[in-house]
């Protein structure tokens, strides 16, 4: 962890594309909130070709980084070593640079995902599911990881996909179960529901929900509600968004870059929330 220092510290997010990105509210939200003004967050838009030009370019003010897509893998091989939770599913979104030099990077989705739930209220579940089959889904699966104690069944479109995240639960030691994106309407029996399509991906299935739901965790933000998650709070159900996710794994990477510890989550909400109107 860096450690704390007066002098002027940089931060940003790279991607491509990246001008959506919440990052640089959330963050600039929590220096303001804590009074650190020597602290900056930018914005990049940089794609696997150019990120490691990009690395060679960082002067010694840079505190960290936050990585969308596609640079969640290509980074891998800038950096000096990955945490455990990043190597689970060979995805960083976080890069620290320390004092003696060292790159590291993490990836603050999965403990993101947890934080969220807790939140909520959700701390166990006994089986879940899952919607999707991308990087998303497998970071979802290695937050069940740590929170369900049954079976999850992953809802997918190919039997590629499906491999894909079988192959996820076995390294994770997830029981995966996969079954055919035409019978996604099933996975609202469940307690927990994890949807990690991209927006509009759900809508067809609004109409099939169950008289009774538990919880829904869609990671979609804008446009908030999905016609899913307005659905399913008419029913009465939990819902969570992808905003729930993003401030929490945001959270997570400031307390790496800073080395602060004092509470920025409701700083981070309030700052995502007056940007998407």
């Amino acid at each position: 962890m860096p450690a704390r220092t007066t002098d002027p510290r940089k931060a940003a997010v790279l991607g491509s594309p990246i001008a959506h990105s919440l990052s640089p509210q959330l963050h600039t939200a929590a220096y303001e909130a804590l009074g650190l003004a020597d602290w900056t967050y930018g914005r990049f838009d940089v794609d696997e070709a150019g990120i490691a030009e990009f690395f060679a370019g960082l002067g010694p003010e840079w505190a960290g980084l936050s990585l969308t897509m596609p640079l969640k893998r290509a980074v891998i091989p800038l950096l000096d070593g990955i945490t455990d939770t990043a190597a689970s599913v060979e995805a960083v979104n976080t890069v620290v640079f320390h004092a003696d030099g060292r790159r590291t990077g993490d990836n603050t989705d999965i403990p993101g995902l947890v934080a969220a739930l807790h939140e909520a209220g959700v701390d166990k579940t006994d089986r879940a599911a899952v919607l999707g089959a991308g990087a998303t889904a497998s970071s979802a699966l290695a937050a069940l990881s740590r929170i369900c104690s049954g079976e999850v069944v992953a809802y997918v479109r190919s039997e590629r996909r499906a491999e894909e995240m079988r192959g996820w639960g076995e390294r994770l030691g997830v029981a995966v179960r996969t079954a055919d994106w035409a019978d996604a309407a099933e996975a609202f029996e469940a307690p927990l529901v994890i949807s990690t399509t991209p927006k509009g991906g759900t809508d067809h299935l609004t109409d099939r929900l169950p008289a009774r739901v538990g919880t829904l965790f869609d990671v979609v933000y804008d446009p908030w509600p999905t016609p899913l998650a307005a659905a399913w709070e008419q029913r009465g159900g939990a819902v969570l968004s992808g905003l729930d996710l993003l401030v929490h794994q945001a959270v997570f990477q400031f307390e790496q870059f800073t080395g602060e510890t004092r509470p920025v989550l409701a700083a981070m909400r309030e700052a995502g929330l007056r940007a998407l109107g």
